[in-house]
C-alpha cells in the first residue's frame, strides 16, 4: 500500500492539474529533506492519492506514504459490535501518524489525549490563518476545549439561490443575507399560487425537506433545537420553541408557495439532455428561491450554455436563513474530513508539514480547479467568474448542532421508534385531525414511553433482540 504508483486514471488527471497550477513555491513546498514516511488513515488508498496524495506526493518526493483503512461492512452477526471500541482497536493496532476523525471523535480524543496539539502550526506566518473561512479556527477550538486538534481540507454548505428576474417582475424585494425562516416563507408567500403544477411560478423550493416533519427538524436545527436529551434520557419536543417551529413549517407548507419534489417520479416519454437540465424548475426559471448546495451553480452553468433561451439567467445568492438570536453563525457548514496527528506519532514534523499542506493555500488552489461538491477552506480561492455572492456560502461562521449531540447515548432502537412516532402525529396535523399542541403533547408523551422501554444493551443481549445499524468511520 505503499507510494503513488497505483493510482490509475484519477490520479493521473490529478497529477494534470499538479502539473499546469500547482507551484512549487511558499509554505509546504519541499526541502533538503531526508527520506521519511507517513502512515495515513483514509477511506481507501485508490481515493486518498486521487484526492489528496497525489497533490501531496508531487512536491514532497522524499515523503513515502502509507495508507491503512479500516473497511468492514456491518452484517446480521454485527448488530451488537461496539463500534466506537472497533475504532479505538484500529487506531491502537495500527498507530496511523495522520487521524482522519468525525468532530465527536476529535472531541474525544482531544480528551484523551490522543492528539497533538496544532496551535503553533495555525499561527504560524506562513500558514496565513487570515485565509481562512471566517470562525474555522473558532469551531475547532471549540472541538479541542480551546486548542486546535484537527482541521479539515474543506467544506459543505447550502445557500438560498434566487431568482432576479422573477423577483422583480412581481415586485417581490429581492432576499438578504441572514434572514430568518419566517422571513423567507414570507416572501415565497408573494409569489402567485395559480396555475398547473408544471407552469405556475412558485416561491421557494427546499428540496426533499418539504415533508412536514423533516421541514420542522430542519428549521428547528437552525434554531439549534433538540427532541431530546440523550444524557437524561428526557424527551423535550413539547416546548413554545418548537411549537413555534412546526408551525412555521406548517403555514409555508398550506401556503401553496413550495414546490415540493417527489423522489419517486419520473419522467415519462424519452429525454433530452436539455430536458434533463431543465427538469429542476429553478433552473427552468419557474422558481424564486431554492435552497441548495454548491453543485446548482455548475447544473445552472450548462443550462445557460445549453438551452439559453429557457435556462434562468438573472441570479444570485444569499446566506441560509439563520437563528435571529445568532445571526452570524450556522450550522449548516459541515466538515466531513477532520485530519489530525496521532500524538504517540514517530513522524510528527513529516506529519504537520502534511496538515500544514492539505490545508494551506498551495493545496486549495489546486483543488479549487476540481468540481466535488465542497470548497476549499481558503477564501481567496472561493470566486465566481461573475461577481455573484459566493461569500453566501461561508461569512457564516460554522456552529455545532445540538440537534444530534450526544447522539450515541441513546438507546440504539429508540431513535428510529420515534421518528416514526413524530411523523404519524405530525402527519395527523398536517390532515388537520389533531391540534398542532394536541399532536407535541401527545409525542411528548409516547416519546418518553419509546425512550423508557427502550431495551439497553445488556437486555438486547439477554433477549436476542437486533440492535441498531452501525457503521466504522471512517
Amino acid at each position: 500500500m505503499k507510494g503513488f504508483g497505483r493510482i490509475g486514471l484519477i490520479g493521473a488527471l490529478t497529477m494534470s492539474v499538479v502539473l499546469s497550477g500547482c507551484s512549487l513555491g511558499g509554505a509546504g513546498s519541499p526541502k533538503e529533506a531526508e527520506s521519511t514516511s507517513l502512515k495515513v488513515m483514509y477511506y481507501d488508498e485508490r481515493s486518498f492519492f486521487s484526492q489528496l496524495g497525489m497533490v501531496y506526493s508531487a512536491v514532497h518526493p522524499e515523503v513515502d506514504i502509507t495508507v491503512v483503512t479500516q473497511q468492514r461492512q456491518m452484517g446480521p452477526s454485527d448488530e451488537e459490535i461496539d463500534w466506537k471500541a472497533e475504532f479505538d482497536k484500529f487506531v491502537a493496532e495500527e498507530q496511523p501518524d495522520i487521524l482522519m476523525l468525525s468532530p465527536d471523535q476529535v472531541t474525544q480524543y482531544a480528551e484523551d489525549g490522543k492528539l497533538l496539539e496544532l496551535d503553533a502550526l495555525t499561527e504560524d506566518k506562513a500558514y496565513k490563518k487570515e485565509t481562512l473561512i471566517p470562525g474555522l479556527l473558532d469551531y475547532a477550538r471549540e472541538l479541542g476545549g480551546g486548542k486546535v486538534y484537527g482541521l479539515p481540507t474543506n467544506f459543505y454548505s447550502q445557500v438560498i439561490y434566487y431568482n432576479k428576474d422573477l423577483f422583480n417582475q412581481h415586485g417581490i424585494p429581492l432576499p438578504e443575507d441572514r434572514m430568518s425562516w419566517e422571513k423567507v416563507f414570507e416572501l415565497a408567500q408573494r409569489f402567485p399560487t395559480d396555475g398547473a403544477k408544471d407552469k405556475r411560478v412558485y416561491g421557494l423550493s427546499l428540496g426533499y425537506n418539504s415533508e412536514f416533519f423533516q421541514l420542522g427538524m430542519m428549521l428547528g436545527s437552525s434554531q439549534n433545537l433538540n427532541m431530546f436529551n440523550p444524557t437524561s434520557k428526557q424527551v423535550t419536543v413539547d416546548t413554545a420553541a418548537w411549537k413555534k417551529v412546526f408551525q412555521t413549517a406548517l403555514s409555508g407548507l398550506k401556503s401553496g408557495a413550495l414546490y415540493t419534489d417527489d423522489p419517486y417520479s419520473s419522467s415519462s416519454g424519452r429525454q433530452t439532455y436539455e430536458d434533463h437540465l431543465l427538469r429542476d424548475p429553478f433552473v427552468a426559471g419557474k422558481i424564486g428561491m431554492k435552497l441548495e448546495g454548491s453543485f446548482l451553480m455548475e447544473q445552472i452553468k450548462e443550462a445557460q450554455k445549453m438551452v439559453p433561451d429557457r435556462a434562468i439567467q438573472n441570479w444570485d445568492m444569499v446566506t441560509v436563513p439563520v437563528n435571529p438570536e445568532s445571526p452570524d453563525e450556522s450550522n449548516n457548514i459541515s466538515f466531513n474530513q477532520i485530519f489530525a496527528i496521532n500524538s504517540k506519532s514517530v513522524n510528527i514534523e513529516a506529519a504537520k508539514d502534511f496538515i500544514s499542506y492539505i490545508t494551506g493555500e498551495d493545496y486549495a488552489r489546486v483543488v479549487s480547479k476540481i468540481q466535488n461538491g465542497g470548497f476549499p477552506i481558503r477564501t481567496n480561492y472561493l470566486k465566481d467568474d461573475s461577481e455573484r455572492n459566493m461569500k453566501a456560502f461561508y461569512s457564516l461562521k460554522p456552529a455545532q448542532s445540538n440537534m444530534y449531540k450526544d447522539y450515541d447515548k441513546l438507546p440504539q432502537d429508540f431513535y428510529m421508534n420515534f421518528m416514526t412516532i413524530a411523523q404519524e402525529e405530525l402527519k395527523s396535523v398536517y390532515d388537520d385531525k389533531k391540534s398542532l399542541d394536541e399532536a407535541l403533547a401527545s409525542l411528548q408523551t409516547r416519546g418518553q414511553q419509546a425512550m423508557e422501554q427502550a431495551p439497553k444493551p445488556k437486555e438486547k443481549k439477554e433477549a436476542g433482540v437486533a440492535g441498531g445499524s452501525g457503521v466504522v468511520n471512517p
